[in-house]
């Protein structure tokens, strides 16, 4: 009935009144006094004969919505799940304005370094038309460049990088470490397009040490919202293949498993270098050694920015893999 996921299609073994209808019967068992069950069944039924579709009343997106982002495993304990901001904007479809609504929601959902757990919500799939998409897995990233000397940026994404730059994306001329890659939003009527996000819509933190003044002489930052934005959410049998929503992040996933992990930043060697440790054999720690203190500067300096962030992964939101992607369903 309601679900976050990443396939692409609906399953057509199940007819669309029936998941329609049985989304409509937790809503109003949840909603008492949402109005009639009999009447509005029996306008979404004869709605669906006519269009092969039909719409949800806001209450009733905003519900599925959260409802989704519950089972999912997503919403945390210390968030009640209805407190979650729900942004309906079905009525946009063209590739400018979704990019635009982005770029809304990061600022919103930053805030004053408060986070707060929102979704937005784009236009559906009908029969006559798909809605759109974000292909980036969140709506901020870094960018990835090999370069003849070595790598700049994230690794993660220098494939990324590269297909971003066929579209048309042009990098800066100095290219560096946190260069942040544009957004890749596809529609039926324009095709594929990039769109970069204003400078002031992201917020990031500049990171250092509690200790080691050095820290800060690394460079290293990063953006204080993890907007996940290649998810399907589905409804009630309507699917919304662009609904980008987010959480907090949990420091760990951004010291241990971004900038230390070789796959991603690499920072786990300069780090020790600068340390003094011995790193001849793993079996003397200093992976770990690293970890610790990458994940201590996360913390000191988000917590010294006042931005949001957690340390202990009952309290995170959401749970995350290496690549910062929910760990429920991931492309």
């Amino acid at each position: 009935m309601t679900a976050l996921r990443d396939d692409t299609t609906r399953s057509a073994t199940v007819p669309l009144f029936a998941e329609a209808a049985a989304f409509l019967r937790d809503f109003h068992t949840a909603r008492p006094r949402a109005g009639d069950l009999d009447a509005r069944m029996a306008k979404v039924r004869a709605e669906i004969a006519a269009t092969g579709t039909y719409r949800h009343t806001p209450a009733e997106l905003a519900f599925g919505a959260r409802v989704a982002l519950r089972e999912s495993g997503w919403c945390p304990e210390g968030v009640p799940w209805r407190g979650i901001l729900v942004r309906d904007l079905r009525q946009v479809r063209d590739a400018t304005s979704v990019a635009e609504h982005c770029a809304q929601h990061l600022v919103m959902a930053a805030g004053d370094g408060a986070v707060r757990p929102m979704v937005t919500v784009f236009a559906p799939d009908t029969p006559w038309r798909a809605g759109p998409r974000i292909r980036n897995d969140q709506l901020v990233r870094y960018a990835g460049y090999r370069m003849a000397d070595g790598f700049v940026g994230d690794r993660r994404y220098a494939d990324f990088t590269t297909g971003v730059c066929r579209l048309g994306w042009r990098p800066p001329s100095t290219r560096g470490a946190f260069d942040q890659l544009p957004l890749v939003v596809e529609t039926d009527h324009e095709g594929v397009q990039v769109h970069q996000l204003p400078r002031d819509a992201v917020l990031e933190v500049a990171l250092t040490h509690p200790e080691l003044a050095w820290f800060a002489e690394l460079g290293l930052r990063w953006h204080a919202v993890p907007v996940i934005s290649n998810m399907r959410l589905a409804i009630g049998g309507i699917e919304y293949p662009a609904a980008p929503y987010n959480g907090v992040y949990l420091c760990r996933a951004i010291g241990e498993d971004v900038l230390a992990d070789d796959a991603a930043y690499g920072m786990a060697a300069v780090v020790a270098e600068r340390l003094g440790l011995d790193t001849s054999s793993d079996r003397t720690l200093w992976r770990d050694r690293v970890a610790v203190e990458l994940n201590r500067a996360v913390l000191h300096s988000f917590d010294a920015a006042g931005v949001t962030v957690e340390h202990s992964p009952d309290a995170y939101v959401p749970a995350v893999d290496s690549l910062g992607r929910p760990a429920f369903r991931r492309r």
